[in-house]
């Protein structure tokens, strides 16, 4: 390229009076050099190939692994600049394709970071996310999809899903039905294409020392499930939800998934002026109802959590966060430990809570079983589904895990690239800072965990409850409101309140966040 652009630039001296012919040389140089230079879609030396999304489709010549490489087939662990490990060089220290502070094997609190963590992939967030959102359509063409339905283009898209997978050292992956397999003209051939893709993705986590962490049914997206699946006015489109949930809980079982998933992205309303709400629940309440029986009957060993979400796409949905889902779970009859909850942090801050808030209520209700890994953006209202990289948010969401002693299933990453991303390294950049943020959270706990020092503070706020005669008494279920009325009439002016200290807590927070 230099030496060409070194020739245009002596012919052009030569030609200071012939400027048309310099004009067709340098048309002629600049069509040749840009014929002979890689492509530009590759993020300036990065990527690796991935197809226009206007073209709608990959040459054969591209369909074919490596998809990602430009990521090493082991992404290492270097340690943070603060604290660098013994291998690290000037250039780990400044790759995007190193992890900072996943260690795997590294024990925090008597457990390896692998077991803290179990982090787990989203299929449909990585391999099957063109990039589209309401406004726009899609931005990329993965170098592995055909853009068509058919068996065979699924089956690639494993590949490079595992691909990825075995680079980064995940173990885990969480699938939709419908993501992992196209959907057929009826029921039956649905579950036959799913239960081929099934087969398929057994043999291709096996080669990946991988399993399922969840799965799920998609009961959102096709267009008879517009007015709800298990709260659909219509018994045939319950019907349909059911035979969709078997196949998706079979699939899962078939794949040693540890949890089955719900979410009731259209269990809900959009005016209540149409909604028999106490119908709808019901109905709801019976479809959960028979994959518990399910479970059993199938002798599946995995948990069954839901996940909640106040809204996005219904204007209201009935699982709207975890206190609301608990209180469904008992109402009906469900809150027979078959059901767990897994709580997604962009989900908690849409319902008005933050992400630590919705952890510890499920921890109090001893039904946190799995987390979404995932944020959102304040000054957007919808779910974006943003990868959590923000080290406070990353403590307090570990902290939480701590104190439940781990999660029963994992964590999920339901976390996708910006749409202005379009390089398929880019997937890896984001997992990486994912992994990485949410093991910096996990060193940053334990050293709170093991200061004790927050503890210590919240027991003594608490103390008289277990000092004083009155406290216990109420601890105890002893006390009465005409008992508590004699305590009350002997102080002599209004009780005395000690300050709750909150700066003194954040103050302490602030100093383990690293």
């Amino acid at each position: 390229m230099m030496m060409m652009m070194a020739s245009f630039v002596t012919s052009t001296q030569r030609c200071v009076f012939i400027r048309s012919v310099c004009f067709m040389v340098w048309v002629t140089l600049v069509t040749v050099s840009a014929a002979s230079s890689p492509s530009s879609s590759g993020g300036g030396g990065g990527g690796g190939d991935s197809c226009p999304a206007s073209s709608g489709e990959c040459s054969s010549a591209s369909l074919s692994p490596p998809f990602f490489p430009t990521v090493p087939s082991v992404v290492p662990f270097v340690g943070s600049s603060s604290s660098p490990s013994k291998t690290e060089d000037s250039k780990s220290a400044t790759t995007p394709f190193a992890f900072r502070y996943y260690d795997a094997d590294r024990v925090v609190l008597g457990k390896t970071m692998r077991d803290w963590l179990k982090f787990s992939m989203a299929y449909w967030h990585s391999t099957r996310n063109g990039g589209d959102d309401p406004f726009g359509a899609p931005t990329r063409s993965w170098p592995w999809d055909d853009g068509s339905d058919s068996i065979a283009n699924a089956e690639r898209r494993l590949d490079a899903f595992f691909e990825l997978m075995t680079k980064l050292g995940v173990n885990y992956w969480c699938f939709h039905d419908r993501d992992l397999a196209p959907p057929g003209a009826n029921v039956k051939e649905s579950r036959a294409n799913l239960e081929t893709l099934t087969k398929a993705a057994l043999k291709a986590q096996k080669r990946a020392n991988a399993t399922v962490l969840w799965g799920t049914a998609q009961l959102f997206k096709e267009p008879h499930y517009a007015q709800g699946a298990g709260t659909s006015p219509s018994p045939e489109v319950f019907a349909a939800a059911a035979a969709q949930v078997r196949a998706a809980m079979d699939a899962t079982h078939a794949l040693g998934g540890i949890g089955y998933v719900f979410w009731g992205g259209r269990e809900g309303y959009q005016t209540l002026l149409n909604t028999d709400m106490e119908l709808e629940m019901r109905h709801m309440a019976s479809l959960l109802r028979m994959a518990a029986q399910h479970k059993k009957k199938v002798g599946f060993k995995g948990t069954l959590l839901i996940e909640p979400k106040p809204q996005e796409p219904m204007k209201h949905q009935y699982d709207y966060d975890v206190a609301t889902t608990a209180m469904f779970l008992a109402r009906h009859g469900l809150d027979d430990g078959n059901f767990m909850i897994n709580v997604e942090c962009n989900h908690a801050t849409l319902s008005g809570h933050s992400c630590f808030h919705e952890l510890e209520t499920a921890r109090m209700l001893k039904l946190l079983g799995n987390l979404d890994a995932n944020t959102g953006d304040a000054q957007t209202g919808w779910d974006t589904d943003e990868f959590l990289t923000d080290p406070r948010e990353a403590t307090l969401v570990m902290l939480s895990v701590i104190r439940n002693g781990g999660l029963p299933v994992g964590i999920n990453f339901d976390a996708k690239l910006r749409r202005e991303s379009t390089d398929p390294e880019d997937l890896a950049i984001a997992h990486i800072s994912g992994m990485d943020a949410l093991a910096r959270g996990l060193l940053n706990a334990a050293a709170i965990v093991e200061s004790g020092e927050l503890d210590a503070m919240v027991k003594a706020r608490y103390e008289r409850w277990t000092s004083s005669d009155v406290g216990r008494a109420v601890e105890s279920g002893k006390a009465t409101l005409e008992s508590l009325e004699k305590v009350a009439e002997q102080l002599e002016s209004a009780p005395h309140l000690p300050s709750g200290k909150q700066e003194r807590y954040e103050q302490i927070l602030a100093s383990y966040v690293r």
